[in-house]
């Protein structure tokens, strides 16, 4: 399978996020298009997305800057670009462990100027 990348959309930014080949992703990627709603929890976005998935077994409790993931609690999609209010020093922490998706391309931090409750649509990269 080739690369599968995502277009994620929020206002007047646009960023590109490639998925690894998780089943979680596969799952993602079998539901897009999506939109939902910019949850901004610390340098993280997050908003629900129609994806049931459990926990996995490689679920992570930190993860790296510009992580795209699931969060299984609340069956969303989570943009990480820095700190969380869970973070320790140095660390990016999730609220509760997450499925790793993929990775954001280039620079996450663009996503600081993301709004709360801003309309995001996530749809497959031409």
């Amino acid at each position: 399978m080739g690369d599968r990348v995502l277009q994620i959309s929020v206002g007047q930014l646009v960023i590109t996020a490639t998925l690894n080949d998780s089943a979680t992703s596969d799952q993602l990627w079998d539901a897009l298009p999506i939109t939902g709603r910019a949850n901004i929890w610390g340098d993280e976005i997050y908003f629900s997305i129609p994806v049931d998935a459990d926990e996995a077994v490689d679920a992570l409790e930190t993860v790296d800057m510009g992580s795209v993931a699931y969060w299984p609690p609340g069956n969303a999609l989570c943009l990480f670009w820095g700190p969380t209010p869970m973070s320790a020093p140095g660390e990016i922490r999730p609220a509760s462990a997450v499925n790793v998706m993929g990775v954001i391309d280039g620079d996450p931090t663009v996503l600081v100027q993301v709004t709360d409750g801003v309309e995001v649509l996530v749809e497959r990269a031409d």
